[in-house]
């Protein structure tokens, strides 16, 4: 099922590591490096009652913590290793590179430090769907009877995967452009690109460098680099990529697919990819009723979790069971009720256009709840392909306007009702509004393309505030 690359492993016995952040991967990244026997300094920005209470569980383990002081390399320091969300322009990495200090990521610490018997990684990235595509790659692995995870910016940590004493049989590692940014050395089995969009751009600096740092997932991948047949810049980055020889191109349609594609025929998903003679047979391996939801966004991710499958030898019943096993995370066009003939549902995890674009494809007609911080986003493109769909739409959050605006471009003859409030309460509110404008028949579809923190602390607490106000519509019969 492919060959193990092992890196070299290093002597951590007195080597200085500094750690940038503490959080999700900082913490653990330092006290593993401490377990190896390596001086660890944690540095943080921050320095609040929360930081100060880390600090001091780390201290007591022999982990040197300096707060509120991010930007200055200390002395001696060999390596850093940095939570993925430190921007590449900071200070401290500044000094680094002026003194010839490299900086791994969380993932590159875990790739530097798999053992002999390390298991293979078949990892996804993309704008959207990153998440969804790992749990049913997961998903199918399992029912193949195999010992996975679904690991990386997801469920389990990568360090604790790679450092358990029972070895898994394979990886399923979701990999975020952070990551991929800080993870020079990686070289995994298989690897996917699902759709690439404008996202983070404050971050990476430009769509060039987002799109470069996405791309890195294929480098030195082994038996097949997965891209999407409707995004070419998936492809692109496949075409760039130095990957084994041997390793080949895997693309997936929602379309018939031709030679070394999945994709869809007659309502079944087909593989002519990894079969004999892919000229002129193809494998069916589920039915797109498998899928749930079924949404034709959701179909692209099953497609792509079967490609990384497939190219790790699983058979087709495998992942017809891995598919018809899986449920999608909450928040995830997540069916919330059927009030009154209307259908609810709740896609709070569309905090970008594309992911909107994407769910808003799913429903026909729609009335949509929408807004919150666009993060420098701009909505035309999204209204303009989605306009015909809309009955209606129900605007919140602090960048409404910007949407608004879109609308009266492009969709002047939508009925708009924008609430001018930004309190948690809104919600309610916007589910009443949006019962209003809907007839039996309708999907009302919270799919905001923008992010939740101007109102809710994340995505989940808005989606949460949906349901709750359609449960609580459902129960007085009031809409």
């Amino acid at each position: 099922m492919g060959i193990v690359e092992v890196t070299e492993q290093l002597d951590w016995n007195g080597r200085n590591v500094t750690v940038a952040g503490l959080g999700v991967s900082g913490i653990p990244a330092a006290r593993v490096l401490r377990g190896l026997g390596a001086r660890v300094t944690v540095v943080n920005d921050g320095d609040d009652e929360r930081s100060r209470a880390q600090a001091a569980e780390l201290e007591a383990e022999g982990i040197t913590v300096r707060l509120g002081d991010g930007a200055t390399l200390p002395a001696g320091t060999e390596l850093i290793v940095t939570t993925p969300g430190w921007r590449p322009d900071k200070p401290l990495f500044t000094a680094a590179a002026e003194a010839g200090v490299e900086v791994w990521g969380d993932v590159e610490l875990a790739w530097r430090l798999r053992g002999a018997d390390a298991a293979p990684w078949l990892a996804v990235t993309g704008t959207n769907g990153k998440t969804t595509t790992v749990r049913m790659l997961a998903s199918i692995l399992e029912a193949a009877g195999l010992r996975t995870a679904a690991v990386g910016n997801i469920g389990v940590s990568l360090l604790d995967a790679v450092l358990g004493e029972e070895p898994y049989d394979v990886l399923a590692v979701e990999l975020s452009s952070y990551q991929l940014h800080w993870a020079p050395s990686v070289r995994v089995h298989s690897a996917a690109v699902l759709n690439l969009a404008p996202d983070h751009l404050d971050w990476h600096g430009s769509m060039e460098e987002y799109a470069a740092d996405k791309g890195r997932i294929y480098e030195g991948n082994q038996v097949a680099c997965v891209y999407n047949v409707a995004d070419k810049a998936t492809e692109d980055l496949v075409r760039e990529a130095d990957v084994e020889e041997g390793c080949r191109a895997i693309g997936f349609t929602l379309g018939t697919p031709g030679p070394s594609e999945l994709g869809v025929v007659e309502g079944i998903l087909v593989d002519r990819a990894f079969v004999e003679n892919r000229q002129k047979n193809a494998q069916e391996l589920a039915e797109v009723a498998d899928v749930q939801p079924p949404a034709p966004h959701n179909i692209a991710n099953a497609l792509a979790a079967a490609a990384l499958a497939r190219a790790f030898g699983v058979d087709a019943k495998a992942v017809r069971d891995g598919l018809k096993a899986f449920r999608p995370d909450p928040h995830r066009i997540e069916l919330v009720e059927e009030v009154q003939g209307v259908t609810y549902v709740d896609d709070s995890k569309a905090t970008n256009t594309h992911a909107a674009e994407a769910s808003l494809a799913a429903y026909d007609p729609i009335v949509w709840i929408a807004g919150g911080l666009a993060k420098g986003a701009t909505f035309d493109e999204l209204v303009q392909k989605s306009a015909k769909r809309l009955r209606g739409a129900v605007l919140i959050g602090a960048d409404r306007a910007l949407v608004r605006q879109a609308l009266a471009r492009h969709a002047p003859e939508v009925p708009v009702v924008d609430l001018d409030r930004t309190d948690t309460g809104a919600m309610s509110e916007a589910v009443r509004e949006a019962a209003r404008l809907a007839r039996p028949g309708d999907t009302v579809l919270l799919a905001p393309a923008c992010a939740s923190m101007d109102m809710y602390t994340n995505y989940n607490k808005r989606g949460e505030a949906f349901a709750d106000a359609v449960r609580a519509l459902a129960a007085t019969g009031d809409a």
